[in-house]
């Protein structure tokens, strides 16, 4: 048990822990609902007393309040950004930080690379009785982080689920402790209004019993799985889950029992949602956690049979090519895992791939299927690996046909009021007279 006087000699305030930040340090701050929030607003709060200058934060999805990207932070902070939110776009909109563009599953792999960090932000669970606390609900590049930066900083706190898989850290690797036990950071449900609730039954009609889904976050997955109530023995192979996904398991909808890999297990990288997901999976055999650079990776996620990979978009052009990560030059979230699932599900024997977004947007006054993508937009998923598209008004498959017969189909999921405009461009297009 030397583990317990390690343990005990390291535990010290959060301002005391983030004082030995240095300037010129990039620190990492743990992912989505493991954000340790008293460790970024300690940072915050002593920022003027520290003098600070060129502290690099680089981190996903922040859920706090992101203070560090204010601007009377900016002497002191500048926020590297590999996804954005709602949080930090306006810091990047307005110069006072940046976007990496990186795939998801590669993460772990920069930031031991190029994005050494040399420090780490963390919040783990207690320790066990072996000295080990639990990344809890982030291990994606979290894991790589603690691993590889030079100074760890971790608040222990018991609110933290122990989920299982590659998602330890020893207690004997952590160099300042704060033990604190505050809320974990909660993702409430989306609101599921019609419009999602037509295009989660256009979707869950491409999927089968015995499909390994892939499923993001926000109302079109949560209206997705309200129409799956009927399927059987479906399994999980995700990036991500959220409350949705426990009431299938309990319902015996999802059992995960006809996967090629970890059969009986709900695998991803990281999770969202309210305390009932966090009660969930808290030492909980059936569900496991493993780094990004595993869960992503095509080549795992091909493993299993009939992948379904179902992402929402920006927008999506009469050739197929879809936008998820900006509008025109503007950039509000970032690429993520879309791509590694739709080349991991296109490679799966039976795997299918579903880009999903309302017709319209901005209330119905824009068409979300368009001739040319946005001046300036990124193009997300290439053309040539979407397979089908989905809207409130139908499903286009795409894949294997020719621009001509993509361009068709777009159209006729479109929003009816714009189909004119579309059926103008096709004409244009394909000499159509």
């Amino acid at each position: 048990m030397l583990w317990k006087e390690k343990y005990a000699d390291r535990i010290c305030s959060a301002a005391e822990a983030v004082s030995h930040i240095k300037s010129g340090d990039r620190v990492a701050v743990a992912h989505a609902c493991s954000e340790p929030v008293i460790l970024t607003d300690a940072m915050v709060e002593i920022a003027e007393r520290m003098d600070w200058k060129d502290v690099e934060i680089v981190h996903m999805v922040a859920m706090g309040k992101a203070g560090y990207c204010e601007p009377d932070m900016a002497k002191h902070f500048r926020h590297n950004g590999l996804f954005l939110g709602g949080s930090t776009r306006k810091a990047i909109a307005e110069g006072r930080g940046d976007f990496t563009p990186v795939y998801f599953s590669e993460t772990p792999k920069l930031f031991r690379t190029e994005l050494h960090p040399d420090v780490v932000l963390l919040q783990v669970s207690e320790p066990d009785e072996h000295g080990y606390c639990s990344l809890g609900v982030s291990c994606d590049y979290t894991k790589a982080c603690a691993e590889t930066a030079d100074l760890k900083i971790a608040q222990v706190n018991a609110n933290m689920p122990r989920v299982h898989g590659d998602n330890f850290i020893h207690i004997s690797r952590l160099d300042y402790i704060i033990a604190e036990n505050t809320p974990l950071i909660e993702l409430p449900p989306p609101v599921v209004g019609e419009v999602q609730k037509k295009i989660g039954e256009n979707i869950a009609s491409l999927v089968e019993d015995r499909d390994c889904l892939q499923l993001g976050i926000g109302a079109i997955p949560d209206a997705v799985l309200l129409f799956l109530k009927g399927k059987k023995d479906l399994g999980i192979h995700s990036e991500m889950f959220s409350d949705g996904v426990v009431e299938l398991i309990e319902a015996g909808v999802i059992t995960n029992r006809y996967k090629q890999i970890d059969k009986g297990q709900c695998v991803a990288t990281f999770l969202m949602g309210t305390d009932r997901l966090y009660r969930f999976v808290d030492d909980n055999p059936a569900v496991k956690l493993m780094p990004v650079d595993v869960v992503n990776d095509p080549r795992v996620i091909c493993r299993n049979d009939n992948v379904v990979s179902i992402n929402s978009c920006v927008e999506v052009d009469l050739m197929g090519q879809v936008a998820s990560e900006s509008v025109g030059l503007k950039q509000i979230s970032g690429v993520g895992g879309q791509v590694d699932f739709v080349r991991g599900a296109n490679m799966s024997k039976g795997g299918r791939t579903i880009m999903a977004m309302p017709a319209a947007a901005a209330g119905g006054t824009i068409s979300k299927i368009v001739p040319l993508l946005t001046e300036g937009a990124a193009v997300t998923t290439p053309r040539c690996d979407v397979d089908y598209v989905v809207t409130e008004y139908g499903i286009a498959k795409l894949h294997g046909k020719t621009l001509r017969e993509r361009a068709r189909r777009l159209i006729g999921i479109a929003a009816p009021e714009f189909r004119d405009m579309l059926e103008e461009e096709y004409r244009k297009r394909f000499l159509v007279s």
